[in-house]
């Protein structure tokens, strides 16, 4: 296995319509660890989680599971144990909270509906159709039915976006849980302190590829990343380090 990681997205390049997005990244998706992806709209992040999950091909590069290399496609990857959270319409807004718990539960054996809902807040939402939730609440949906799938390896897309708070405050809670069942976690964003809160590790992804900065306090003391992705000096030199 990669360094120790469960899912592993190498030296990956991928194309659109002539314009290179992703020219040499690669991700890691390690157990009992939060790893936060970072960088700028345009910057690949979401064209690299879909790849590691098995939802798009690369142009260059390959994706592992447990050290071996193919071809993966996302439901030979969530037999094993991915479960991918995109950015939006994951629930059905038709069917209420329950029974899409309970969908997921029976075919994969998790947690039960009530425990579900009950480990993101969400219990007296259970009966309710999604199409009833907020917006913080319907993300919060979105990890009770990872909860209700009991993954290896949890990959969310933009989890923080347009929610409340109180809301992150669940999100992060629900993501370090998973982590310290021993989840490979990988969420990606623009909420910096909020990520750099939840994460045991940090990926930026910058200029079509990817840099390791390491657990959150080195990439708060990485003068590089603060100038060309956060527009401000690091923690270091506001510190008047040298």
């Amino acid at each position: 296995m990669t360094s120790g990681a469960l899912l592993a997205a190498d030296c990956v390049g991928k194309s659109y319509d002539g314009r290179r997005v992703l020219s040499s990244a690669s991700l890691r998706a390690v157990p009992g660890q939060v790893r936060a992806l970072m960088g700028r709209n345009g910057s690949g992040k979401t064209t690299l989680l879909r790849i590691a999950a098995g939802l798009m091909e690369p142009d260059t590069g390959h994706v592992s599971w447990e050290g071996r290399a193919a071809q993966w496609r996302l439901p030979a990857l969530a037999e094993r144990g991915l479960f991918f959270v995109p950015d939006h319409d994951l629930l059905s807004p038709a069917f209420t909270l329950r029974r899409q718990l309970e969908m997921m539960r029976r075919q994969f054996g998790g947690e039960d509906s009530l425990t579900a809902a009950s480990r993101v807040g969400l219990a007296a939402r259970l009966d309710q159709r999604v199409s009833a939730l907020s917006g913080g609440e319907l993300r919060r949906a979105e990890l009770a039915l990872a909860v209700a799938r009991a993954p290896r390896c949890l990959l969310a897309d933009e989890p923080f976006r347009g929610v409340a708070p109180v809301d992150a405050e669940w999100q992060v809670a629900i993501f370090r849980a998973f982590a310290q069942a021993g989840t490979a976690v990988v969420i990606s964003g623009h909420e910096v302190h909020t990520l750099l809160d939840a994460a045991d590790h940090v990926t930026w992804c910058t200029s079509g590829t990817t840099y390791e900065l390491g657990a959150s306090d080195a990439a708060r003391r990485d003068e590089r990343f603060h100038r060309e992705y956060l527009g401000t000096p690091s923690l270091a030199l506001r510190n008047g380090a040298a």
